[in-house]
């Protein structure tokens, strides 16, 4: 069983920085891939970008790609989502999620998920 618990969501002004943070705890990261979503009001939960727990295979969706990172800090057991030049379109629950499969992509195919955390990027 993994857990995990993100924060660090809140309000901030188009073009500004943001930094989210999810804390995991569990059996065997090493062999999870990681990924943050994010589902804004009324739409469905899409995939904003991902990386192994363990090594490479970063990913991004076109949506954010080079405005997100993501990074983790093994000593905390953390893993972070950087997000700049942050857009109106940005503005939704962001959510940490985890697989078993190396190759899942939608959120469909993650196992776990943390609570969420909302981010809301005023005009």
């Amino acid at each position: 069983q993994v857990h995990m618990v993100e924060s660090g969501g809140g309000l901030v002004q188009a073009g500004g920085s943001l930094n989210l943070s999810c804390v995991i705890s569990g059996r065997a990261l090493s062999a999870l891939t990681m990924a943050w979503f994010r589902q804004g009001v009324g739409k469905e939960r899409e995939f904003a970008v991902g990386a192994a727990w363990v090594g490479g295979n970063n990913r991004a969706a076109d949506s954010v790609k080079g405005r997100f990172t993501i990074s983790r800090d093994y000593v905390k057991s953390t893993l972070y989502l950087h997000m700049n030049g942050l857009r109106p379109e940005d503005t939704a629950v962001y959510y940490c999620a985890a697989a078993r499969d190396w190759e899942a992509s939608g959120a469909g195919e993650y196992d776990y998920w943390g609570q969420g955390t909302q981010v809301t990027v005023s005009s």
